[in-house]
């Protein structure tokens, strides 16, 4: 015990703390622990989801609907550009979340578990068999019936929700699953927005296209010349986001392209940043003869800031911005999207025998459709030798993975508003079926994830830093 004490005062010799500092880190440091822990972000998304739909149930609807009906914009000269609060969230705020995801995915595809061909293989295939088969059995439940326009609602995995589940079971997971989930998921909503292009689109604005590749080409330049300032990057970003908001395409694709071109590459190698770390550090204790007080040490400072800028050097540029961007998107921007977009009327009465056919569609198509098309190809692609399983996992994991990827949510709200906008009552059984299909498919593939890690602890898979893109 006295050894323990001794060594917390040698630790704190040197340490100036301002009166009450260390009250306040007992209150600040727990809380700092829980913000930057993955499954918290879950808890404050299901906790903003349960607000929406309390307050869509209840005598406030009113007030929910007029908050995220409020008109928001600017001009600029001949340039004018006015949204509701929700197509904000939705086309705006959301940008930053697949921001983020494109830079996770980038990550993982370069020096993680989506490294190898083999590896990339499983979560294609299975992305391709989750949009094929749930279209096909809303497509047959439907056929020849008034909401045989909404097909593609099925198709897409909401990546928040989803990976929010996930997070919940901790290491009782590989984290390889995590990765699978979330390239699977991308692939889903990349998808998805193809058939929006394709099908659910009514003008596609092809001059704002162009411009869309001509600011990717420039984003492209940009890595390729080996550019690491994240600023213009961003700059162009914004325009790529506009560009694409005006030519029919979803601009939260944006966000996905923008990290992809983000550079992965060091311009410090960390041996080298070994040395120079410690010829600075030798520096700096040299220089405290002259004048211990850092603030009247022009030589100090000045040492510190250059260790600053090697330490910048020794991370990538990709690596820096994902742990930027994180807990923001985590805690405020998922939250906030699901606030906007969960907030549905739950009327029984809009089932009846015009919208039974869409809401069992949908039911069926997010929680049959999914299991059978993402398990069925992705054991087709494993007995074919074209993929393999991740790390550490067996294929129950796939089984409930794909039942998470049944929580359709985000984006098949947003198809259907696009198949049945004019259609009130085929909108709100598609909503309804939405909704339960999500709580069904979600809580049946996270109990099985649970029963398989019940007894079993994961370790997370260590940091790789060598990538070149």
């Amino acid at each position: 015990m006295e050894q323990q004490q001794q060594k917390k005062l040698e630790q704190d010799v040197g340490v100036y703390y301002a009166p009450w500092e260390k009250s306040a880190d007992r209150i600040i440091t727990p809380f700092e622990k829980f913000v930057h822990h993955e499954s918290s972000s879950a808890f404050v998304l299901a906790a903003a989801t349960i607000i929406a739909l309390i307050l869509a149930n209840s005598a406030f609807y009113g007030l929910y609907t007029e908050i995220t009906h409020i008109k928001l914009g600017f001009s600029i000269g001949t340039i004018s550009l006015y949204k509701s609060m929700h197509h904000w969230v939705n086309d705006g705020l959301m940008a930053l979340f697949f921001f983020v995801i494109g830079l996770e995915l980038k990550r993982e595809i370069l020096i993680g578990e989506l490294s190898t061909m083999k590896k990339a293989a499983l979560p294609i295939f299975a992305g391709i068999g989750g949009m094929l088969v749930p279209a096909a059995i809303f497509y047959i439940i439907n056929i020849n019936g008034p909401g045989i326009n909404g097909w593609a609602i099925p198709m897409a995995t909401d990546i928040a929700f989803a990976i929010g589940l996930m997070v919940l079971l901790g290491n009782r997971i590989p984290r390889s699953l995590m990765a699978f989930l979330v390239a699977l998921a991308i692939a889903d909503d990349l998808g998805a927005v193809t058939v929006i292009a394709l099908f659910y689109t009514e003008n596609l604005n092809i001059s704002a296209l162009l411009l869309s590749a001509f600011f990717v080409l420039v984003l492209l330049i940009f890595n390729r010349s080996g550019l690491r300032n994240p600023i213009p990057y961003f700059i162009v970003a914004i325009g790529l986001w506009f560009a694409m908001l005006e030519s029919g395409v979803h601009a939260t694709l944006a966000g996905v392209i923008g990290a992809m071109t983000i550079p992965c590459r060091q311009k410090l190698d960390t041996s080298l940043f070994e040395v120079k770390a410690e010829e600075l550090l030798k520096k700096f204790k040299s220089s405290r003869n002259a004048e211990k007080n850092i603030s009247k040490n022009f030589v100090m400072r000045s040492i510190i800031y250059e260790l600053e800028d090697k330490i910048k050097e020794v991370m990538t540029p990709l690596h820096r911005l994902e742990h930027l961007w994180h807990v923001p998107v985590a805690f405020i921007v998922i939250p906030i999207f699901a606030f906007f977009n969960a907030g549905v009327p739950m009327e029984t009465d809009a089932i009846n025998q015009e919208t039974s056919h869409v809401f069992f569609g949908i039911v069926a198509g997010l929680v049959l459709g999914k299991l059978i098309g993402i398990v069925g190809f992705s054991w087709l692609a494993i007995k074919l030798k074209l993929a393999q399983l991740p790390t550490n996992t067996q294929f129950t994991h796939i089984i409930g993975t794909a039942l998470l990827a049944g929580i359709g949510f985000t984006m098949s709200i947003f198809i259907a508003q696009l198949a049945f906008g004019k259609e009130e009552e085929l909108l709100q059984a598609a909503k309804m079926g939405i909704i339960a299909a999500s709580v069904l498919a979600g809580s049946i593939g996270y109990s099985i994830l649970w029963v398989l890690g019940k007894n079993k602890r994961y370790k997370s898979s260590s940091e790789r830093d060598n990538c070149d893109a």
